[in-house]
């Protein structure tokens, strides 16, 4: 009789875990690996009372685990905790090493960003930290074989662990409410690093956002706009807006830095406003808020899209207004007016790898000079200097400060090579606000002209942990948030408009902000309209007779 041979089953070498262990461990992996940050804040919030910080350790470790136990259904738990290692490990990154929050507006401004500027923060480091922080987890988890309870078993198991997690994060919660409140209320920023959840409901609240503004019906406003008269010279009105990206006003030496950083600009006796704050601090929020008719403490994005802006108002007065961009567009201000995008052309004289230098927006000036015919506003979009690959934003020939940081991973630096990088953007874009300003005056016999720089944002250079910017407004340091406004008008200019230089620049020291752009230029340009407010004209209070913008606003 033929012999039968059972053969012994094969065991697989794959590790089996149940369900809810392998959520335990993913929230705990998360929690130690992707919260430096978060933690770090906690600690130093919290530290004199230790009770409560480990009471709060404990808190957020019970939600954290119910949040991913909750999940840990089958056919949806490998993705979704693939999905919270991955957003908490990119995110961690971003948070450690600039400490950056990513809240709705960051998402915002993350959104429009180029490719050139995104390759930037793809670092070898970076892409370092995503393959072992969060690439070879997600594949434990891809191996490993679930084991799951059957339905019912399942969902009371997973009962039994979510119910008593709440509990704890509640019961800690009441128990140390009054320190946690009183520490909230001075550290406003103590859960805004912890990964995933925040930038989870960041991204949900942008999206959420972003399909609200697809009904948005826009209102005409100053559509009475009109110039009261032609210009006194009988030559055109000509203003140049020079919109600074990424410069902050502690790193100007026309505002008293000892660096000097501005040798041109000073040498053609610019007016400098050294008590200037920013509208936000990322320009998806800075650019469009200092266009609009509303302050920043009423601004929304909602509002500045369903609104005229100031480029739409200069339309109205038949004013030609035109916005050439160097940067990652206009955030919808220029949607209703000519408009180039410079590194489209790839003109390799300035640009290399979807990047240019900002001297592509003086190419075409002087054809654009020579061709105004009536009164004209030009907006020049700068990529300035914007971060992290400071060292890209000017040529060799500015390198004065040295040694500089020459790669976008701060980490390979010395604090002092980031601030020498850092300075040698704001020295170029010295140089190019003063080439403007050569420009004009190369033409005055033809226009009257007048220029004004105005930063969307500062910068952080590591002070405080913190570089770049974009932080929450209400925590923003002071290195976000303080920006050069600067202007320059012409000798003509100022006489026709009868402007007292030496009154302008005994008040530049006074408080202004991005709230007086919108009325600053329908006042240099001598536009009349309802929406037009003396008050927070930089230059109104200057103008020597009782001849002026307001009086006409006023009057109708």
């Amino acid at each position: 009789m033929e012999e039968i041979v059972v053969s012994a089953p094969r065991r697989s070498l794959r590790p089996r875990m149940g369900s809810v262990t392998l959520a335990v461990l993913t929230a705990v992996y998360i929690l130690v690996v992707a919260n430096q940050t978060f933690w770090a804040k906690a600690f130093g919030y919290l530290s004199s009372t230790p009770a409560a910080f480990v009471g709060f350790v404990i808190g957020i470790a019970a939600i954290t685990v119910a949040a991913m136990v909750t999940l840990s259904a089958k056919y949806v738990i490998k993705p979704a905790l693939i999905f919270f290692i991955m957003v908490a490990v990119v995110s961690s990154w971003f948070t450690d090493q600039f400490g950056v929050i990513i809240d709705k507006e960051m998402i915002r401004n993350a959104a429009v960003t180029t490719q050139a500027e995104s390759a930037h923060l793809m670092t070898p480091a970076f892409l370092f930290h995503i393959f072992f922080a969060g690439m070879v987890p997600s594949l434990f988890i891809l191996w490993v074989k679930v084991v799951h309870k059957p339905v019912v078993r399942k969902f009371l198991w997973n009962t039994a662990v979510v119910i008593p997690c709440v509990a704890v994060f509640v019961a800690v919660g009441l128990g140390f409410s009054q320190t946690y409140a009183s520490v909230g209320r001075l550290h406003k920023d103590i859960m805004l690093t912890l990964n995933p959840f925040l930038p989870i409901g960041s991204v949900a609240r942008f999206v959420f956002a972003s399909e609200e503004d697809r009904n948005i019906v826009r209102r005409p406003l100053g559509t009475d706009a009109h110039q009261r008269s032609a210009s006194t010279t009988g030559k055109p009105r000509v203003t140049i807006i020079v919109a600074g990206e990424t410069g902050r006003a502690q790193n100007f030496s026309l505002g008293g830095y000892p660096r000097e950083t501005n040798p041109e600009m000073k040498a053609r006796g610019v007016v400098y406003f050294s008590n200037a704050t920013s509208c936000g601090t990322a320009t998806a929020v800075s650019l469009p808020c200092m266009y609009s008719v509303y302050p920043r403490q009423k601004y929304t994005h909602r509002k500045g899209l369903e609104t005229d802006n100031l480029m739409d108002i200069l339309g109205h007065a038949k004013v030609q207004v035109e916005w050439w961009d160097n940067d990652t567009g206009s955030y919808g201000v220029a949607n209703r007016i000519p408009y180039r995008f410079l590194p489209d052309a790839a003109d390799p004289r300035f640009c290399t790898d979807g990047e240019c230098l900002d001297t592509v927006l003086l190419d075409k000036l002087d054809d654009w000079l020579s061709n105004v015919k009536s009164d004209s506003v030009l907006v020049l979009h700068q990529l300035g200097s914007h971060g992290p690959a400071y060292y890209r934003r000017y040529p060799d020939d500015f390198r004065r400060f040295t040694p500089d940081c020459r790669t976008a991973e701060f980490g390979a630096c010395k604090p002092e090579e980031i601030v020498n990088a850092y300075d040698n953007t704001i020295l170029f874009t010295d140089h190019v606000v003063a080439k403007v300003i050569d420009a004009l005056k190369e033409h005055e016999g033809a226009i009257s002209a007048n220029m004004l720089y105005i930063s969307d944002h500062g910068e952080s250079l590591g002070e405080n942990g913190l570089y770049l910017h974009g932080a929450p407004y209400i925590i923003a340091p002071a290195e976000q948030i303080r920006v050069p406004i600067i202007a320059w008008l012409s000798p003509d200019f100022s006489a026709a408009s009868r402007i007292d230089a030496a009154c302008l620049a005994a008040n530049a020291a006074e408080p202004a902000s991005h709230d007086n752009v919108f009325h600053s230029v329908l006042g240099l340009l001598d536009i009349a309209t309802s929406v037009y407010d003396a008050k927070l004209d930089l230059f109104a209070g200057c103008r020597k007779t009782g001849d002026t913008v307001a009086q006409a606003a006023s009057s109708g």
